[in-house]
This record gives structure tokens, sequence and C-alpha cells, in this order.
């Protein structure tokens, strides 16, 4: 009986192709046939999908403002007594000092402007529809800031994060809404154009 040698080359092989959920959507992927013409077509119906999907998540910012070329000094009081839902008393021994607004939101002036707040992703801390957020550029933006980002010319205030495997990700503040993490895939533009340091708002 002749010894016949076993090729061993050819089939499947444990751990060979790309690993599950690392592709640009990161979800397992499935064999399909399509006509050759197709495949343009299918490529940009996902690029679109995947576009549409990143714009219900990012509720974008508008109304990019610049602080005045000069900033005039108003001091208003700061009331050492606790003050509830009343007006405080005016005298002079509850004043503890002189608050400038301009030295308390903005530190660098160069480096700082204002966006208006759009949508409701952001609320579980205190940014609301219509607020003004304080974006600084000239701070390093670190995890867990909460940062204005760009991503594929989309802007959005999300909270800077990443995830186990080291991806960053943009996460929403809304325990109610159906807004969803932002994960920073290969191939997207992606941009932090600054450190939100700060926000107010008007109630009249």
């Amino acid at each position: 009986m002749n010894n016949v040698k076993l090729n061993n080359r050819g089939g499947s092989r444990n751990g060979a192709g790309r690993k599950a959920g690392t592709g640009k959507f990161r979800e397992p992927t499935s064999v399909i046939r399509i006509p050759e013409s197709q495949a343009p077509v299918i490529k940009d119906f996902l690029a679109s999908y995947q576009r549409k999907r990143l714009r219900n998540s990012f509720d974008a910012v508008s109304d990019f403002e610049l602080p005045p070329v000069i900033l005039s000094t108003i001091e208003l009081p700061i009331f050492s007594s606790k003050v509830s839902a009343g007006f405080p008393s005016p005298a002079d021994d509850h004043i503890e000092k002189r608050l400038d607004p301009n030295d308390f939101l903005i530190d660098q002036k160069d480096a700082t402007f204002f966006v208006t707040i759009q949508g409701q992703s952001m609320i579980d801390i205190g940014l609301l529809p219509g607020d003004k957020a304080v974006v600084d550029r000239s701070k390093k933006a670190n995890i867990g800031d909460i940062v204005l980002a760009v991503v594929d010319g989309e802007f959005t205030i999300k909270t800077l994060a990443r995830s186990q495997d080291g991806i960053a990700r943009l996460l929403p503040a809304n325990s109610i809404g159906s807004y969803s993490p932002i994960e920073i895939k290969e191939g997207m533009n992606f941009e932090i154009w600054g450190v939100v340091i700060g926000s107010f708002r008007r109630f009249r």
C-alpha cells in the first residue's frame, strides 16, 4: 500500500480571515452575491446609511460667536449669605466680593468662542436647547471632558471617552432619549475643536 501524503493547503483555517466586529460597522459579516456593476451602488448606500445613523445622535450646534474684541469689566456682587428664592439683602456686610462674569467664563479670550446648544442629547449635565456653551480651543482635551467635535463635517458637543480597545467615543448625556454613543471608526474625519469649559442661559 502506497503512503499518501496529505496536502494541508486550502480550506478554512482556525483564526484566518477578518475577525468579527473589526470592519467599518464593527459587526459580524456575511457573504452575498451581487452583480459587479452594482457594487458601487451598494457601497454608496451603506455609506449614506451610516451617515444618517450618525446624524440622529449628533444634535448639531449652531451660532458660532466670538467674545467682543475688548471685554468691558462688569463687576457684580457675590452675596455670602445663603439665598433661597427671594432677593438677597443689599446690606454691604453680606457682600463677600465682586465678580466679573468675563473673568469667570473666559480663560483665554483669543481662543474662546460660544456656540448655541441644539437638541437634548446633553440635558443630564445641564446643557439645554438654547444654552450658550463656552468653548476654549487652547485647552487639551482629556478623557471625561465635554468637547466640541466635528465628525464627517458635523459639529456636536459630547463627552469624550475611550472604549476598552482604545477607540475614541463621544458619549451623550440623556438617560431618557434615543441618543447613542458615537464611535470614531476607521475612515471617519474626526477633530476636536475645543473643550467646553462652561455655559450660560437667559430666562427672560
